[in-house]
């Protein structure tokens, strides 16, 4: 099918960006200012999904807007892949964009105008990598993602705000101006061109093993995002933000944005071939598998609720990159699919930490004893996101761990799929007492303190907790784009 030429793409990033302006415009008028978001998200959604038959029909959206060197173009491409990880943010900005506005209320929290500005714009910054058609597009909007978070961040400007902000900074900026650059100079000059092909743009080169190697994990390692220990350590750190920026940095954009870009490494830039015959792929999957595991033991060791959420990312992440680099199909596909289980599942679990906070002021989950017979809404979705990341069915991440189990076998690695099972039970051990606590825990002292749900942020944990139920009972879209890439 000849791709379609379109400037739908633009217009996806174009509908987050002018959101970002206008919230700036409506300083004054908080009101307005505070519908923007919600408004803009729906059509971004909408056009987000407008190219999904097109795609889903095995065809791509492109559009070129100009050469920045030969081989070099500002572009977007429209692909199964991309479709993915689109989907999932412009959906789940709905629902973070009506919750945020809830939680910034009832805390009255300052600088309120900046937080909504920097959100939409990280918003346009995962569009745009999402539907990049080369490693150079990619890279400007990955960075510009670092640096419109940054602000989210450091959000309340004390000194654990400037501590957490600080190392988010150097870990995402650090990595990026040195392997990340470095793989990027050594990529054009193997290959002449920064597109991403079918099967490889670096495959059939002449390079040899060594340096191919060393362009790899310099992609593995400066897409820092994607958290593969031991490029980790930010990721509990930017816990100091307000919880709907955590949603945004597990669930929504940022994480995300690291594991697509290490997909699209795997797929379009070394493709699986080059990935198996340098023997890459057994080594990326022993890394994967020891921070999936490391991940869920720290996880097990916090009382802080979004540090425990937060491993949780680092460890559940990792899932996606085990899953592409099998080089199983069955394998890829559950990876893939990943993404929008995850997404749909850790969402709910940071907007319910931050629903309790809100309605009781407890972080950590040795306080939480009883809290679900006051706020049954939350918990009950609480506990449903957790067993979605448990892998328990009908939930989304059963059908996504239920692939790279699968994918394992078909892989001959028996060694993985010990460890998708260990860590199952691991995450079994850090999710499920919180919730028996919540329910079944007793108060060791009444408070007389009036603690109920707030309609604002319960109405969206809701949703998307209901999200990683549909997912687990009706997954054929995701599953039909994930297998678009793998085929």
């Amino acid at each position: 099918m000849d791709p379609v030429v379109s400037i739908r793409p633009l217009l996806a990033v174009t509908v987050a960006g002018l959101a970002a302006l206008a919230v700036l415009l409506l300083n004054k008028r908080e009101r307005l200012r505070d519908l923007v978001s919600p408004l803009a998200a729906i059509a971004m959604f909408a056009i987000v999904v407008s190219m999904a038959p097109t795609v889903l029909a095995g065809g791509t959206v492109e559009l070129r807007l100009f050469e920045i060197l030969p081989g070099i173009d500002f572009a977007f491409r429209v692909d199964a892949l991309g479709m993915v990880f689109a989907t999932v943010s412009s959906l789940l900005w709905i629902v973070a964009a009506i919750y945020s506005v809830g939680y910034m209320r009832h805390l009255n929290e300052h600088a309120q105008t900046r937080f909504f500005a920097c959100f939409a714009s990280s918003l346009a910054a995962a569009a745009g990598g999402a539907f990049a058609a080369n490693l150079f597009t990619l890279v400007i909007f990955y960075e510009v993602l670092s640096l419109v978070t940054y602000p989210l961040v450091y959000h309340h400007e004390d000194e654990e705000g400037w501590r957490g902000s600080r190392k988010y900074l150097v870990y995402l900026m650090g990595a990026s101006k040195s392997a990340l650059l470095a793989a990027l100079a050594l990529t054009y000059h193997i290959a002449g061109s920064l597109d991403f092909v079918a099967g490889g743009l670096l495959a059939g080169s002449d390079a040899s093993a060594a340096l191919l190697t060393v362009v790899y994990f310099c992609y593995l390692f400066g897409f820092a995002k994607a958290a593969v220990m031991p490029m980790h350590a930010w990721l509990p750190a930017a816990m100091v933000a307000p919880t709907p920026v955590s949603a945004l940095l597990h669930a929504v954009a940022v994480v995300k944005m690291g594991v697509f870009c290490v997909l699209r490494v795997v797929f379009h830039v070394f493709g699986t071939g080059l990935v198996g015959g340098l023997g890459l792929g057994i080594v990326t999957a022993y890394l994967a598998s020891f921070t999936i595991l490391m991940a869920s033991v720290y996880a097990l060791t916090r009382d802080d609720l979004k540090a425990r959420l937060a491993y949780s990312t680092v460890s559940q992440l990792s899932y996606i990159v085990l899953g592409a680099v099998l080089l199983s199909p069955v394998a890829m596909v559950g990876g893939i699919i990943h993404i929008a289980a995850h997404a749909f599942s850790k969402i709910t679990l940071f907007f319910c930490a931050g629903s309790i906070y809100c309605a009781s002021g407890k972080r950590n989950i040795s306080d939480m004893a009883g809290v679900g017979r006051r706020l049954p809404w939350t918990m009950g979705a609480f506990f449903v996101a957790s067993l979605s990341m448990i892998g328990v069915p009908p939930t989304a991440g059963f059908v996504s761990k239920w692939y790279l189990a699968l994918g394992s076998l078909e892989a001959g690695e028996i060694a993985f799929l010990i460890v998708l099972l260990v860590s199952s039970v691991l995450n079994a051990a850090y999710f499920l007492p919180v919730s028996y606590a919540a329910f079944f825990g007793t108060e060791e002292q009444e408070s007389s303190a009036t603690v109920r749900e707030i309609p604002m942020m319960t109405i969206p944990l809701v949703v998307t907790a209901l999200l990683s139920v549909l997912m687990g009972i009706f997954p054929g879209y995701f599953l039909a784009l994930a297998e678009g890439v793998v085929r």
